[in-house]
């Protein structure tokens, strides 16, 4: 008994001289660790989260919006020729809506992709205001009639620079102008459809930003939108290229190239940051608030930032190229125009309204298309602006039917 008692004593002994391991009440502060065990104190601060980042943005935003905000307001005051005016408002919209949803998307920004969300809304947009860019010009030369009767017939010449050296010995035919307002169309269809499933695919976990992984959605949404934009600046440079002396008045290249800029160029810098993104020129970081932001997320927010900047130069250049002088001097010249600050709501309302473009998109893809037919437009005569621009100059638009080609030829 004796000796079978002594390791418990021993036990006991130590235990008693042994000093115990107490809680402590307060332990201090340690570097946080993240998920993979770096410590946020050697991570970079990320500049777009600073109050500095979003004071900069917000300066440029609220400059261009109040830019183009006036811009509209003089249009809708001044809306003599409302089916040119309206697809110009849209045009100007651009600059509102792309500057607040990127500065909305950078405020947001953290570990989860609010931006994807936002850009659905921008990228839906996009595909509008193609469309009324070459409606504008449709107008603006007088509708498809007019114009056919102009080039109907006539050789398309082959030039890489305005991207007809594939059409050698081709001449131009109402189907050249239906393949441009189908080219363009199919942009309205396929932008929305791509931005819808982009939020599908995030909300499953299935999409992130400049991943090109087989796997990610991000790899083919990315190519069926380059494919998609591609056709549709390739139809605008084809529609320029038979067009371009008649729209010469118009000064169709300031316009154009101002367009181009805004949507083409940014889809292509938004695409330049992913690949900068995958081959880990833009790291991951840790954000100031303790969030990590992935790179892809992070390569969005500096799309963003820089979109927030470029849209007061847009606004600027939009100014000067859709001026609102030739409008309002064919107001004071034309004592019988309705009073402008009554249809101020009227006039805003049938501009944001989609309907023209979904009866011409069922128009120019219906298998019905032999039975072509086209709006003219006329207007009661009176001084106006380009009014000697080879009888083709602003008009307002009385309905009338009248067939554009016979089927034989279609």
């Amino acid at each position: 008994m004796s000796n079978a008692s002594v390791p418990g004593t021993a036990i006991t002994l130590a235990s008693s001289t042994w000093p115990q391991p107490s809680i402590p009440l307060a332990t201090p502060a340690r570097p946080h660790m993240d998920p993979i065990g770096n410590s946020s104190q050697g991570a970079p601060k990320l500049f777009l989260t600073t109050s500095l980042a979003r004071g900069i943005s917000g300066i440029f935003v609220w400059a261009a919006l109040a830019l183009t905000c006036h811009q509209i307001y003089l249009h809708l005051r001044s809306y003599t020729v409302p089916h040119e005016q309206r697809y110009i408002i849209r045009l100007l919209f651009i600059v509102p809506i792309y500057a607040v949803d990127s500065w909305l998307s950078l405020l947001l920004l953290g570990d989860h992709q609010y931006y994807v969300y936002f850009d659905s809304v921008r990228d839906c947009y996009e595909a509008f205001v193609i469309y009324s860019f070459l409606s504008l010009c449709f107008q603006y030369l007088g509708g498809e009639s007019a114009i056919m009767a102009e080039i109907r017939g006539k050789p398309i010449q082959s030039s890489c620079i305005h991207s007809t050296c594939c059409l050698r010995g081709c001449s131009y035919s109402i189907s050249f102008l239906r393949f441009c307002k189908q080219a363009t169309l199919q942009f309205c269809i396929v932008k929305p459809a791509m931005a819808a499933l982009t939020i599908v695919l995030q909300a499953f976990g299935k999409y992130n930003d400049g991943d090109f992984n087989i796997r990610s959605g991000y790899l083919y949404i990315t190519l069926v939108y380059n494919v998609s934009v591609s056709l549709a600046l390739y139809a605008l440079f084809l529609f320029y290229s038979a067009t371009r002396e008649l729209l010469r008045p118009f000064e169709p290249v300031l316009k154009f190239l101002t367009i181009k800029a805004i949507i083409f160029l940014s889809f292509w810098q938004g695409l330049l940051l992913a690949i900068l993104e995958k081959f880990e020129v833009i790291p991951e970081v840790q954000a100031i608030d303790g969030s990590r932001v992935g790179a892809g997320t992070l390569a969005a927010a500096y799309q963003n930032f820089l979109i927030c900047i470029e849209m007061f130069f847009a606004a600027l250049a939009l100014r000067y190229a859709f001026t609102c002088q030739v409008y309002s001097e064919k107001l004071e010249n034309s004592p019988a125009a309705p009073a402008p600050m009554q249809s101020l709501s009227s006039g805003l309302k049938e501009t944001i309204s989609p309907q023209d473009i979904m009866q011409d998109a069922v128009h120019n893809f219906s298998p019905a298309y032999q039975q072509y037919t086209q709006q003219a437009t006329q207007e009661p005569p009176g001084p106006g602006p380009h009014a000697g621009a080879g009888g083709r100059g602003r008009r307002g638009r009385s309905l009338e039917k009248t067939m554009l080609i016979p089927t034989d030829e279609l």
